[in-house]
């Protein structure tokens, strides 16, 4: 064995820590979660049911709203909001390009056009400016994302979209419990669509969604088209298909979300360790650190900074043990899957500068306080040159 060999040998390993530790979650609610799994075995019933009924009821008191509408997963719930309103072949229906691809996707699914409008810089959430510019005589809807978990700027867009007498999505799969003014997300638009995917604040053990909405016939026609268009057996009043909330998703989430506003504290409270740690090392301009408008609750199912110089920063906190992710590397309209839209770069210039500069830290409630200060630390030095 050479000397260089016995030398990289004797260093002791970089310790790392996962991104998002589900398992430390898990482990302050086992017994309760496997109570309600149990309590759907011994049913037997597993389709919607009366654990689905039990939980639309809960989360719709949680949110604030008068119908929530359980189903699949939260690309699900998009595309049903959209058909709820009628959208198809020939319409064009606005949201931005700095998003997850289930956004735009849906409304391409349903052979309408995806209108991209670019994001403000500052919050990434859609530029009301922007979005104003983007609508034409054959916009059928407006879709909002409430990116990260902080809440767009609602009454700048319903101002914009009730003029018109265009429907708003809110688009809240990152934002459960996120405020704005008062009224949680997913209250103030037509429809609101939500996300259960394991890694949200309120996150199942496998996929689940749910649609929300203030309007009686519209709550109808989503229960409708959730289960392919039938109100009786057999019988089909409408086009749907299927997509229906599991009963164990839904037994699990009633747990979950009885500790959501606990953890959606703890999030919190990281967020502010983090602006305070990076204010004593000295750091906090070198960086952009999400904001919290005035009038808005941020949930931060993401805490993410954005530096020019993002990608040699990752590699620096990767060789130190520490997770990152990039929400989003490549924005929607220059992606291969929308490219008969005709896109170009340069097109969106905030969103393609966002994909260049964004970095998500850890955040999860679980988090000790040396992991936090071990984060901060490691961004203090990369800026220091060690």
């Amino acid at each position: 064995m050479s000397a260089t060999q016995a030398i990289v040998e004797s260093e002791p390993a970089v310790q790392s820590f996962p991104f998002l530790d589900l398992r430390a979650q898990f482990a302050t609610i086992r017994d309760d979660v496997m109570q309600a799994i149990a309590r759907v075995m011994e049913s037997q019933h597993f389709i919607l049911g009366p654990e689905v009924a039990a939980f639309e009821k809960e989360v719709a008191a949680y949110i604030r709203c008068t119908h929530a509408i359980g189903c699949a997963n939260g690309s699900d719930a998009l595309v049903l909001a959209l058909m709820a309103l009628g959208v198809g072949p020939g319409d064009e229906v606005v949201s931005p390009p700095f998003t997850f691809v289930a956004t735009a996707g849906s409304v391409a699914r349903l052979g309408a056009k995806p209108a991209f409008a670019d994001i403000d810089p500052i919050t990434y959430n859609i530029d009301p400016a922007q979005l104003e510019a983007r609508i034409t005589p054959r916009t059928k809807a407006i879709i909002v994302v409430h990116l990260f978990g902080l809440a767009a700027d609602m009454d700048r867009i319903m101002a914009i979209a009730e003029q018109r007498g265009i429907p708003v999505i809110e688009d809240a799969a990152q934002a459960i419990g996120a405020e704005y003014k008062g009224r949680q997300v997913g209250s103030r638009g037509a429809i609101g669509c939500f996300s259960f995917f394991p890694s949200k604040n309120l996150g199942g053990a496998g996929d689940g969604g749910l649609v929300t909405t203030e309007n009686e016939s519209l709550a109808d026609a989503l229960r409708v088209m959730r289960v392919h268009g039938s109100r009786g057996k057999y019988d089909y009043e409408r086009l749907g298909f299927n997509s229906r909330l599991d009963a164990l998703q839904a037994a699990i989430l009633r747990v979950k979300l009885q500790h959501l506003g606990k953890w959606t504290e703890g999030r919190r409270r990281n967020a502010a360790t983090y602006r305070r740690l990076f204010t004593e090392h000295g750091i906090a301009e070198r960086v952009q650190l999400p904001i919290e408008p005035a009038g808005c609750k941020h949930i931060y199912n993401q805490f993410t900074i954005r530096t020019p110089r993002r990608d040699a920063l990752k590699k620096h906190l990767q060789e130190r043990g520490i997770p990152t992710e990039v929400y989003y590397p490549h924005a929607l309209h220059l992606q291969p899957a929308f490219g008969a839209l005709g896109y170009r770069p340069g097109d969106f210039p905030e969103a393609e500068r966002a994909c260049g500069e964004v970095l998500s830290l850890p955040i999860y409630p679980e988090l000790s306080s040396a992991q936090l200060n071990r984060v901060a630390s490691a961004i203090a030095a990369f800026h220091r040159g060690q």
